[in-house]
This record gives structure tokens, C-alpha cells and sequence, in this order.
């Protein structure tokens, strides 16, 4: 009797979960296109985020549309979504919920738990960097560890839970930058850009007539659940990720693989964390082309939005006009042309 190997079942049977992944995440990105118009590159990014269950940040000026990507997305995922407006007067508790006094029906008082807008599955923190950084630190456990921690008690968030937080590049006065720490814990920085003339011109006909289009639901939460588990089932080849592994280690000034510009510009490179996110993210593109495996192609498309806000400049860097993103093309470059031909990002 013939007996396929068992290579052959496992290559057999991660082709058809790449490719049940693949349509999966075609649906949901054609329902978020029905009411977000172009920005291709930013709704990719987005739900590659939550495929592998990374929180985002998103930067550009306002009224590109972020609120409305956030939104549609946990519509068309049919999962509990909350909205906090970050202000200067915002507190840690107006986040994460307190402690209430509560009168039962025989006159006993005791104190119970309010749990805040942080108990949801898709938690849009909008223009994060406005709130103190006494405010954003509420939300570092709860990115960290899908928990608040009130009064000494831990209060854990059912899973999923993403924070999918937007921040204004441009109008700085009255602000808090993020710190370091925080912005770690986001898996990806996405840019916003301006629309296109074409694309200016479909928003403003879908936004001015009668009816306004929304999105039909195409997946739950026990589908993106699987989504997620099954990203981190992906096989990487020992050279594909000691490939990406470089990258990181060559965001560090001094180390063997820094190239000079590194060592000019940046004063501190990536966590583990970043190396985290770049293995992850490569694993979700890898599916996204139908393949159970990573290739160099997949960590060269995940590299700028897994790193960019992981690249701390100095202030030459500043000087000279310098971007994380240039910086990175510049390691892209310098790691592949040590092992081959260099890839352009």
C-alpha cells in the first residue's frame, strides 16, 4: 500500500491552511475597502497587525481616515469595539476602570470593580500622545500582559485584544511623546499619507450621497483566534531567520553588522521585542503569498513598519535630515550584500 511521506502530508496540509489564511484575510481586507478608500499599503500593515495579534500605531495628520479603518475593521471582524479620546485631562482610571462604592439591598457597603474601556477586543486609543505620560502608562500592562492591575487586583482581558492607537505627526504643541518602552510594545508604526487625486475623488462620492457604504461581517472571534495561532505555526528555515536576526542586530551601534551610518546616527537599536515582531510579520506575508514558509521577501516587506519606531536618532541624524527609514534601507542593504546580492526595500 502507498503511504504518502509524512513531509509530504505536513507540506500537503500547510499549503491548505496558508491558503485557508489567504482567503480568509482577502475577505476582510475587501470588506475594509467597501468604506476605506485606497491606502492600500496602511490597511495591509493593519490587519497583518492584528493576524498576528500585534497592537499598531498609526501616524498621519488628521482626517486621512485612521478612526474609520479602526472601526470598520472590528465591524467586519464582529468583534466589541471602545474609542478613548486621549486629552491632557485624561486619568489612568478613566482607562482602566476603579473602584466604586456600591450599596447592596440590606444597606452593606462595599467597594466594586467599574472595568473601563480597556475590556474590549479592539481598544482605539486616538491621538495617544495628547494624554500625560502618567494616562499612557495605564495602558503598558494591558498591551504587555492583556491585563489591568486596580487596587492591587489583577483584572485580566479576554482574548483578543488589540490597542490600535493613531498619533498626529505634525501638531506638537501640548503633547507627550510617546516613551520608549511604549512605543515597544506596538508591533507596528504605519505611516498615513495624503489620497491620490483618484482616491480623493471615490472618497467624496462615497461620503457626500445617500447612502453610506459598511462592511459585512466575514470572520469572528474564534476564526482570527486560529488566524493567530496558526501565524505562529509557520516553519522559518535556520538561514531565513538568522537573515533577520542580523537586521536587528545591526540596528546596534557598534556591533559587528552596524553599517556606518548606524554608527553615525542612531544612538540605540532594536529590543528582542523587534525581533519578535520581524519574525512574526514575515510569517503573516509568507501566508498571505500562500506559502507555509518565510522567505527573505516576506522579512524585507515586514522590516520598515516592524522597526521604524524601534531606531532611536540622535540629534545628527535630525541635523542631516535622516529618517529611520532611510536607516533601515541602509542595513537592508549592507546585511544582504554580505550573504548575496543586495535586495533594494
Amino acid at each position: 500500500m502507498n503511504r504518502t511521506p509524512i513531509w509530504g502530508l505536513f507540506m500537503e496540509n500547510g499549503k491548505q491552511a496558508a491558503e485557508w489564511f489567504r482567503q480568509t484575510y482577502a475577505a476582510l481586507k475587501a470588506q475594509v475597502g467597501r468604506v476605506v478608500v485606497g491606502q492600500e499599503e496602511v490597511v495591509e500593515n493593519t490587519l497583518v497587525a492584528v493576524c498576528a495579534g500585534g497592537h499598531a500605531l498609526l501616524e498621519g495628520v488628521p482626517g486621512l481616515g485612521k478612526t474609520l479603518l479602526v472601526r470598520t475593521i472590528a465591524q467586519a471582524l464582529h468583534l466589541e469595539f471602545a474609542r478613548i479620546q486621549f486629552t491632557p485631562d485624561l486619568m489612568p482610571a478613566d482607562i482602566t476602570g476603579t473602584n466604586i462604592l456600591v450599596e447592596s439591598e440590606t444597606g452593606a457597603r462595599t467597594f466594586a470593580f467599574r472595568a473601563g474601556p480597556v475590556f474590549t477586543n479592539i481598544l482605539l486609543a486616538d491621538e495617544i500622545n495628547r494624554a500625560t505620560p502618567k494616562t499612557q502608562s495605564a495602558l503598558l500592562e494591558a498591551m504587555q500582559e492583556q491585563a489591568v492591575t486596580v487596587a492591587g487586583k489583577r483584572y485580566p482581558i479576554e482574548p483578543p485584544f488589540w490597542v490600535l492607537a493613531t498619533q498626529n505627526p505634525i501638531e506638537q504643541e501640548g503633547t507627550y511623546p510617546l516613551p520608549e518602552a511604549q512605543l515597544d510594545r506596538f508591533f507596528f508604526k504605519i505611516l498615513v499619507g495624503y489620497p491620490t487625486l483618484d482616491e480623493l475623488r471615490e472618497i467624496v462620492d462615497r461620503t457626500t450621497g445617500v447612502e453610506i457604504p459598511q462592511p459585512e461581517v466575514v470572520a469572528d472571534k474564534e476564526t482570527l483566534l486560529r488566524m493567530q495561532r496558526l501565524v505562529r505555526e509557520v516553519p522559518i528555515a535556520r538561514p531565513v531567520q538568522d537573515f533577520a536576526l542580523k537586521l536587528i542586530v545591526a540596528t546596534h551601534p557598534g556591533s559587528e553588522y552596524a553599517p556606518p551610518e548606524v554608527n553615525k546616527y542612531v544612538r540605540y537599536g532594536s529590543s528582542p521585542r523587534g525581533a519578535q515582531t520581524l519574525i512574526l510579520a514575515s510569517k503573516v506575508f509568507g501566508l498571505l503569498d500562500g506559502r507555509y514558509n518565510v522567505a527573505r521577501e516576506d522579512v524585507q516587506r515586514a522590516l520598515k513598519p516592524a522597526m521604524r519606531h524601534r531606531i532611536l536618532l540622535n540629534f545628527e541624524a535630525e541635523a542631516d535630515g535622516v529618517t529611520p527609514d532611510q536607516i533601515l534601507e541602509t542595513i537592508w542593504n549592507h546585511v544582504a550584500r554580505t550573504e548575496g546580492e543586495p535586495l533594494k526595500v
